[in-house]
Formats: C-alpha cells, sequence, structure tokens
C-alpha cells in the first residue's frame, strides 16, 4: 500500500504540474483527469471506496464530456492548438504560496477534533445520508435529466444525420453523400 500511495502521490502532483504545461486545452484536460484519478486512488487506499469510486466516476465523465465540447465548439481543432494556461504568473505564485501556508499551519497548529462515538457499521450508508440525505430521488432525475440535455446538445449540434448520404430507407446505392469529401464520393 506505500508503494501505490507514493506512485498515486507523485503521479498526482506530475500531472497537476502538467496542466500548466501542455501546450492545450485538451491535453490539460486530460492531464487533470490523470491528477484526480490518482487523488482518487489514495482515497481508495484509506478504505473510503464509495467516496474514491464517485471521485473516479465524475471527474472521468466530467473531463471527457468537456473534451468533447470542445471538439464539438472551439474554433481550433479539438482544443489542441498550442496555448498558454499560465496568466499573471508572479500573482498567482503569491496568492497560491499564501494558500499553501495558511492551510498547512493550520493543520499543523489546529487542535483536531476527537470523538468518543464509534464508527457507523455501514460507513457508505451513513456517506450517503450524509451527502445526500432525503434528497437521493432528486439528485437521481437530476442526474437522468443532465444526460437528457447532453444527448439533446449533441444531436442539435449536427445539422445532419449518420445516415444522410443512403436516404430515408437506407437503401441508395452507391450513397450520395451531401458533404463531399465522405465516404460516399
Amino acid at each position: 500500500m506505500d508503494v501505490v500511495f507514493w506512485v498515486c502521490a507523485v503521479g498526482a502532483v506530475a500531472s497537476g504540474v502538467a496542466v500548466f504545461r501542455v501546450d492545450s486545452m485538451a491535453r490539460a484536460t486530460f492531464a487533470l483527469l490523470a491528477s484526480f484519478v490518482f487523488a482518487a486512488v489514495t482515497v481508495l487506499l484509506v478504505g473510503l471506496t464509495y467516496l474514491g469510486v464517485l471521485v473516479i466516476l465524475m471527474m472521468v465523465m466530467e473531463m471527457v464530456i468537456m473534451v468533447v465540447f470542445m471538439v464539438m465548439y472551439m474554433m481550433n481543432p479539438a482544443g489542441l492548438m498550442p496555448m498558454s494556461m499560465l496568466h499573471n504568473k508572479k500573482g498567482a505564485l503569491v496568492i497560491s504560496g499564501a494558500t499553501f501556508l495558511v492551510l498547512a499551519a493550520g493543520s499543523v497548529l489546529v487542535d483536531w477534533p476527537t470523538t468518543g462515538a464509534e464508527p457507523p457499521r455501514d460507513p457508505t450508508t451513513a456517506l450517503g445520508q450524509a451527502l445526500m440525505g432525503p434528497k437521493m430521488l432528486t439528485m437521481v432525475v437530476l442526474g437522468l435529466a443532465l444526460f437528457a440535455t447532453i444527448i439533446a446538445t449533441v444531436v442539435l449540434a449536427t445539422h445532419r444525420g449518420r445516415y444522410d448520404r443512403y436516404g430515408d430507407r437506407l437503401d441508395r446505392r452507391p450513397p450520395d453523400d451531401p458533404v463531399r469529401g465522405g465516404l460516399g464520393r
């Protein structure tokens, strides 16, 4: 477990640095995804299976959807054109350094709370109740609504369907592709 932890720790930091070193938004997105997955594996190592899997699933879906929208809507090809992710370097360095010092000092100087209560019998259920409470049905419906919205957006973004070149009955041979340069001449 120690080896896996240190591999994930180094991987999370390295891929976090890569977010600011790569030269395109799509590559930065996948580097950020790698950083989140490495961090989630460390959460899995401490026995929080539900939370670790949740982080992995959420980050994979979020980052992949972000890249899909980059491919669809960005003016440069798929966000792969060279660009700089660094803006206001000195100000960002001062702010991030000060934030790190405050958080590090807080974690060392503040007394951590203790509890006399026993851990719950089922930590997954306890975590789910703590996060969602009675709102689980609402979140499930909201998830379906968001998924339907994503599908509708993709459908509306395409001006023609997959089978346009074959006609309504898919029996047109050879295919008559309305957009030249495709598979149908």
